[in-house]
């Protein structure tokens, strides 16, 4: 039986190189430490949180229109065509608008589902429905064509934002663009920039160059705002 007076020997110190880092490693993560996993169904948006953001997302995108026509400006996309056919005809943009994005319908349903095809063209009814609004609601008198421009793509460009996060789209353009970045990883942005400069250097034929010039600026702006911040991964709800 062991003495229960007798000392017990101390446990030996650990050498100095196992107590000190090798130098320049990296100071290893703490135990609690782990990777961040994301319940899809938690943090998925509910369908309110997807009514009120399309709602959102269409006023906000149809606001920045009237914009740009108020101030005669056009931009990329099919609301720039539209917006081109408004100066060109007759027609009421809304009516346009909506005629010039129904070819563009078959492909979402072929490449995107039929989710996001309904949200899409609610989307773009929306969008129809409150340039109504803002013509009888909103009485521009006179508008400055830098602010209008600016002002109009960033409103667009903020709602096209939202849309796309729940799920949508103003049709056309924003449809290709999506297709191309899910396929290839190219930001939607920078895609819509491209074909968006195309729309615009067409639009020559119908509005006086400076305009043209102001409207290609805007354009930038608009997508811009798009490619800064709509990357695939970098937000939680869906």
């Amino acid at each position: 039986m062991d003495d229960v007076n007798e000392p017990h020997p101390e446990p030996a110190e650990p050498a100095a190189d196992a107590m000190e880092p090798e130098l320049g490693a990296r100071p290893s993560a703490p135990e609690t430490a782990s990777t961040l996993v994301f319940d899809v169904k938690q943090t998925a948006h509910s369908v309110p949180e997807d009514v009120l953001g399309i709602l959102t997302g269409t006023f906000a995108a149809s606001l920045g229109l009237y914009l740009l026509q108020s101030a005669g400006s056009v931009t990329g996309g099919t609301a720039g065509v539209a917006l081109l056919f408004d100066y060109a005809t007759s027609w009421p943009f809304w009516l346009i608008f909506a005629v010039v994005n129904l070819p563009f319908a078959v492909l979402a349903i072929w490449k995107k589902g039929w989710d996001f095809t309904l949200r899409t063209a609610v989307s773009i009814a929306l969008v129809s429905g409150w340039s109504v609004v803002h013509h009888a609601l909103l009485r521009i008198e006179s508008l400055d064509p830098i602010y209008g421009t600016l002002g109009g793509n960033l409103l667009a460009g903020v709602g096209l934002l939202i849309l796309f996060r729940h799920k949508a789209s103003l049709g056309g353009i924003n449809i290709v663009a999506l297709l191309i970045q899910e396929r290839t990883g190219f930001r939607a942005g920078w895609t819509q920039l491209i074909l968006d400069l195309v729309i615009i250097l067409i639009s020559l034929l119908v509005i006086p160059a400076p305009a043209v010039l102001l409207s290609a600026v805007g354009a930038v702006l608009l997508n811009l705002v798009l490619a800064m911040n709509h990357r695939p991964g970098r937000y939680i709800g869906h």
